[in-house]
């Protein structure tokens, strides 16, 4: 199976005119700090404990199972808005079921602090929050670098940050998109391939002498040094195996949810190679564009160029891009003959997102998103601080800025 030209995760700047500032980010978890912006204010009364914690260098989820051991109760009852950064330092709301204050005031856990408990009615679900407020030192930078720094931030807060989805998308293989892509083309053979076989230099050695093993087709032996931590290929591994080499029913033993994580990964890769095109007027709409209303979250195909830019202009509206699914919306015009050029290039329409047991129905993503509150300041290394909406990631921005 070839396809095109891949994204390079690592080259991609809307300010690759202004040179970056290099430097070092998270030498200590005090340089990257994380506060949320809640959606809502609780109520103060319900059945669910409201905790605004700080945790240092662990990541939420570690935090969440250390609370529960703790308190003795389920990690599921505990809900949670975000996931934040371990190493970092970080300000976060969890909400706990049917728990007094009195029981989790009493709680002594390193590296979490309980800053404020409250009540509320409901749980704490993904998602609600509006947004990130970071505080982040660049360390091993020259205080001259300010103003190189402060015209890299001036352009994004006018202009927007360009919305790429992050090389962690991608997977420590480097190969979520291509098992997506697999997967949309119902590949086994390649799927396979890419999911259990092909080592890398990176992996435990018994992971590469395992995959080495699958490359020969020596199912039996792989599956007798695969490790059994990596469960979701020894599941289809050992599937493999008893059938003696059979491939066909490979996506029927594979977890749907791990299927559907894969497909995510390869409309990521479609969507910042379309943003990759768009760079230079990503701030531009035209004709035919499905333009993205960032307080909605819904989009329309833009007919007046002239009547509808000046929203683009105050951050209301974005060009967007499409996350390709079966019945995702499409630009028209220009806009849209790129869309389904990118999917020519793979030999693939929309309609070939109509996977079986799937519901890939795509969707539509801003090309960018807005900064707000942007300062940079000098102690014991740059300071940036700056606000982001849900879902959008500070690593873009810092990318930006130092460009290594």
């Amino acid at each position: 199976m070839s396809s095109p030209l891949r994204y390079n995760h690592n080259q991609q700047f809307l300010t690759a005119d202004q040179p970056g500032i290099g430097g070092r980010l998270k030498v200590e978890p005090a340089d990257f700090f994380v506060e949320e912006i809640p959606l809502y204010t609780p109520a103060g009364e319900g059945p669910h404990l409201y905790l605004t914690i700080e945790k240092t260098g662990i990541s939420t989820y570690a935090a969440i199972k250390q609370l529960a051991q703790a308190l003795g109760i389920s990690p599921h009852l505990i809900g949670y808005a975000g996931l934040k950064d371990a190493q970092a330092v970080t300000r976060q709301t969890l909400s706990i079921e049917s728990m007094t204050a009195e029981a989790v005031a009493d709680l002594a856990i390193p590296k979490i602090q309980i800053l404020e408990m409250k009540r509320h009615t409901n749980k704490l679900k993904a998602g609600h929050l509006s947004g990130n407020r970071f505080r982040i030192r660049v360390r091993d930078v020259e205080r001259e670098s300010l103003p190189q720094a402060e015209a890299i931030l001036e352009t994004l807060i006018r202009r927007g940050v360009p919305n790429f989805f992050d090389a962690q998308r991608f997977g420590t293989r480097g190969n979520t998109d291509r098992l997506g892509e697999a997967i949309v083309r119902r590949d086994n053979v390649e799927f396979v391939a890419e999911f259990l076989g092909r080592p890398q230099a990176h992996e435990m050695l018994a992971v590469q002498a395992g995959r080495q093993l699958v490359d020969e087709g020596r199912w039996a032996e792989a599956l007798a040094l695969w490790p059994q931590k990596l469960a979701d290929e020894r599941r289809v591994l050992t599937a493999i195996s008893k059938a003696g080499g059979r491939l066909e029913d490979v996506f029927k033993i594979l977890n749907k949810k791990l299927q559907i994580f894969f497909v995510s990964a390869f409309q990521s890769l479609l969507f910042n190679q379309l943003l990759t095109d768009r760079l230079e007027t990503l701030d531009r709409l035209e004709p035919g564009d499905a333009a993205y209303i960032h307080h909605k979250g819904a989009s329309f195909i833009v007919e007046d160029v002239a009547a509808e830019q000046p929203r683009a202009d105050q951050f209301e509206i974005s060009p967007s891009g499409p996350i390709f699914g079966s019945k995702s919306l499409l630009a028209q015009q220009e806009p849209g003959q790129r869309e389904l050029a990118k999917l020519a290039e793979y030999r693939l329409t929309p309609d070939d997102f109509n996977l079986p047991g799937l519901k890939i129905r795509g969707t539509r993503r801003p090309y960018r998103f807005p900064i707000k509150a942007g300062k940079i300041d000098w102690d014991d290394g740059l300071i940036i601080s700056f606000e982001l909406p849900s879902g959008a990631y500070a690593t873009r921005v810092m990318a930006e800025i130092m460009k290594n």
